[in-house]
């Protein structure tokens, strides 16, 4: 069971939502979920978000007729149109030779966004995913310019772990896991995965070795796992599994946020990866890795730290606010900037109801 500990150095972290003295080893999920902010996520005028509530939230299966109701009404809500109606005839959003820009509005980023949303497979889903396929190198990476030539498909580029992460992420939401085309990914960042270092290298990072402690990139990390959190066990080799158990341990030596390094060699948080945001695409923060550890039914003391930040933020009023949004740079505005946001308090409850006691 999981003990939130009392001591002067948490004190700070307290939510005002609870008083000073305020008993929290005693404390359990249904002290900090309100039926009524509850209510509120499973409001049909968010169909996505009442889509995730109702399954980890309130335990209905994905085949229940609510649960799919929900679903079947997502397409119809002012973001996801403005998605839908944005992709072009052959699939493709913003440019046909590049899945990456322009950035948040292109097609690995649409269909990102559209997974996260919870959308089934559509056509216009099945339109997207094979003209991302185009973009496959034989290898089973993905590159964000179409290659050209069989030359350019044979090409044995291996970094930018995050973008095959995210990919994969949003595939299996979507049921291309069986696919043989997806499998080859899986096997890429299976093969290019470097267990001494653990990771995948990034041309991206470090930009500077000095001022980090993971020698591999550590976002990118972090998507592939959450990718890998979301097979089911079946699909979980023994490789897998070993590489889920080595990325855990390595995000623990990290403290989860504690990744930086200040210049006389100690631990530095990442400061933006307490203001929780949605979406994120390629960036991470606190409340996604506790949501891929929970996932993963991971229940470890060297989580309390992140818990503890997550209960701070939580609201007077039982909700949690968006700090951190990509507003103003993709199809359609998701909610507002530092105003109460479902798709924040959603995941924030999903983390503490899995890590605490019911």
């Amino acid at each position: 069971m999981f003990v939130l500990k009392y001591t002067d150095s948490v004190i700070p972290l307290l939510t005002p939502f609870y008083p000073l003295g305020h008993d929290f080893k005693t404390m359990i999920y249904h002290d900090i979920a309100r039926p009524e902010v509850i209510e509120w996520l499973l409001d049909s005028e968010t169909p996505s978000v009442r889509f995730w509530a109702l399954q980890h939230l309130k335990n209905l299966s994905p085949t229940d007729s609510e649960v799919l109701t929900a679903q079947d009404a997502i397409p119809q809500s002012p973001e996801v149109q403005a998605i839908l109606n944005a992709q072009y005839p052959e699939g493709y959003w913003a440019k046909p030779e590049h899945i990456y820009a322009n950035k948040y509005t292109a097609t690995t980023h649409s269909l990102l966004i559209l997974a996260e949303f919870g959308i089934k497979r559509l056509p216009a889903i099945e339109r997207g995913i094979e003209q991302l396929f185009t973009f496959q190198l034989n290898s089973g990476h993905f590159t964000t310019v179409r290659p050209k030539t069989d030359r350019g498909y044979a090409s044995t580029v291996s970094d930018t772990c995050c973008l095959d992460a995210n990919i994969l992420y949003y595939l299996t939401h979507f049921g291309y896991l069986d696919d043989p085309r997806t499998q080859k990914t899986v096997h890429f960042l299976l093969d290019h995965y470097d267990d001494t270092q653990v990771g995948w290298k990034c041309r991206a990072y470090p930009i500077n070795a000095e001022t980090v402690f993971p020698q591999l990139c550590y976002m990118g990390l972090c998507k592939v796992l959450k990718a890998f959190s979301t097979f089911p066990n079946q699909y979980r080799s023994k490789r897998i599994n070993a590489i889920i158990d080595q990325i855990v341990e390595l995000i623990f030596e990290n403290q989860i946020f504690k990744y930086l390094r200040h210049p006389d060699g100690t631990r530095k948080e990442k400061a933006g990866w307490k203001r929780f945001g949605f979406p994120l695409f390629y960036n991470s923060d606190i409340l996604e890795v506790l949501d891929t550890l929970t996932r993963l039914g991971v229940k470890d003391p060297r989580m309390d730290e992140s818990i503890n930040i997550v209960l701070k933020t939580q609201q007077s009023d039982g909700k949690w606010l968006l700090k951190h949004t990509f507003n103003g740079k993709f199809w359609h505005d998701i909610e507002k900037k530092g105003k109460p946001s479902k798709w924040i308090t959603l995941r924030a409850l999903r983390v503490l109801r899995s890590y605490l006691k019911d």
